[in-house]
C-alpha cells in the first residue's frame, strides 16, 4: 500500500519543494520505508544536473572503513567524469553519501552514465537538464529535511511513500526511477506488474539498463524506450496500458509534462483535482488537501484512463 502524488503549475512556478513534501507526508501511513521526490525546475539546455550516490545509509553502520570508501569512490567518479570531458560548475554535498553535481557536457551522455556507474556503490538518481531526483529512507519531512528541498523553486514534481512488500529497503528499491536515455523522465507508481520479467528482458536485449528488481522500475524504462523512438508522452502511457499486465497507476514526468495512467481493472486509487493554475493528483484527497485547503471538487479517474497536463 504505497502512496503516489503529483503536482504540476500551469504557466507559473512554485515551491514544489515544499509543496511534496506536504502532499507526501500526508500520504506517510501509506508507506513509512522510504520516501522520494523528482523536483522540476526551469530547464538550462546549456547544462546536467546530476544526482547520484556512491553507497546506501545504512553502509554507513559498517564502521569507519565505509568512510574511507565512500571518499575514495568519489574521486574515481570526478576523474572519470573529467576524463570524458565533463567541466563540473558546482557540487553540493546533500549526505555524506549523496551529491548533486552541475556541470557542462557536450558528449554522449548514455557513455558517461555508464562509465560512471562502473564504480563500485555508484548510481546515478537523475541526469537531465530539468529533472532532480532525491529518495531516502525515513518519512518525506525527514527526506525533505536531509536534502534541504523546501524552497525549491519549479515547475512540476512526482512523488512516492514506499511500504516494502517484494524488495528490499534501500534507497535502490525506493521511487521514483529516472531512466535514459531520454534523461528528464521520472516515473512512480502503485500496484503491481505481472510481466515484469518478460518486459524487462525485452528492455534488457534493446540495451536498456535496470539498477533494481522493483517492477516500478519497468515503467521509467518502458516509457524512456517508448518516446526515445519517437512516441508522445500521451501515446506512451496509452500503450502501455495494453502491453504491460498487473493492477497499477502510475504518474510520469517529463521537463515539461506531467501523465497519469490506470490499468484496466482500475483497482489503485487515485484522486485528481483540476484548475486554471494547478493540478494535483494523489492515492487519497488529504494529500491535495494539503496544498489546496480551499473548498475543492476532486474526482477519481476511470479505468484506462490517461491524462497528460503542459506546464
Amino acid at each position: 500500500m504505497c502512496g503516489i502524488a503529483g503536482v504540476i503549475h500551469r504557466g507559473g512556478t512554485a515551491d514544489i519543494g515544499l509543496e511534496m513534501t506536504s502532499m507526501l507526508q500526508s500520504l506517510k501511513h501509506r508507506g513509512p520505508d522510504s520516501t522520494g521526490f523528482a523536483i522540476y525546475g526551469k530547464p538550462n539546455l546549456d547544462e546536467y544536473i546530476m544526482r547520484f550516490k556512491v553507497a546506501e545509509q545504512e553502509d554507513l553502520e559498517s564502521g569507519f572503513e565505509i568512510h574511507r570508501e565512500i571518499r575514495d569512490r568519489k574521486a574515481v567518479v570526478d576523474a572519470r567524469m573529467a576524463e570524458k570531458g565533463a567541466e563540473l560548475i558546482d557540487e553540493q554535498l546533500a549526505t555524506e553519501y549523496a551529491f548533486r553535481y552541475r556541470f557542462s557536457f557536450d558528449g554522449d551522455v548514455e557513455n558517461l552514465v555508464r562509465y560512471i556507474e562502473d564504480v563500485e556503490g555508484a548510481e546515478i538518481l537523475s541526469l537531465g537538464h530539468a529533472l532532480e531526483l532525491i529518495k531516502d529512507l525515513g518519512d518525506a519531512s525527514t527526506v525533505s529535511d536531509q536534502y534541504g528541498l523546501r524552497g525549491f523553486e519549479g515547475t512540476h514534481s512526482i512523488g512516492h511513500t514506499r511500504m516494502a512488500t517484494e524488495s528490499d529497503v534501500d534507497i535502490r528499491s525506493a521511487h521514483p526511477y529516472w531512466a535514459y536515455p531520454y534523461n528528464d523522465i521520472s516515473v512512480v507508481h502503485n500496484g503491481q506488474i505481472t510481466n515484469y520479467w518478460i518486459m524487462r528482458r525485452q528492455m534488457e536485449r534493446k540495451g536498456h539498463r535496470f539498477m533494481s528488481s522493483c517492477d516500478s522500475e519497468l515503467l521509467a524504462v518502458y516509457t524512456a524506450d517508448k518516446m526515445n523512438d519517437g512516441y508522445q508522452l500521451e501515446d506512451s502511457l496509452k500503450q502501455s496500458i495494453e502491453e504491460i499486465d498487473g493492477v497499477f497507476t502510475y504518474l510520469v514526468a517529463t521537463a515539461d509534462k506531467l501523465g497519469m495512467a490506470k490499468d484496466t481493472m482500475a483497482a489503485k486509487p487515485m484522486v485528481l483535482y483540476e484548475s486554471d493554475d494547478i493540478v494535483a493528483l494523489a492515492s487519497e484527497e488529504v494529500a491535495i488537501r494539503a496544498i489546496v485547503p480551499h473548498e475543492i471538487d476532486t474526482y477519481d479517474p476511470y479505468d484506462e484512463e490517461v491524462r497528460v497536463w503542459q506546464a
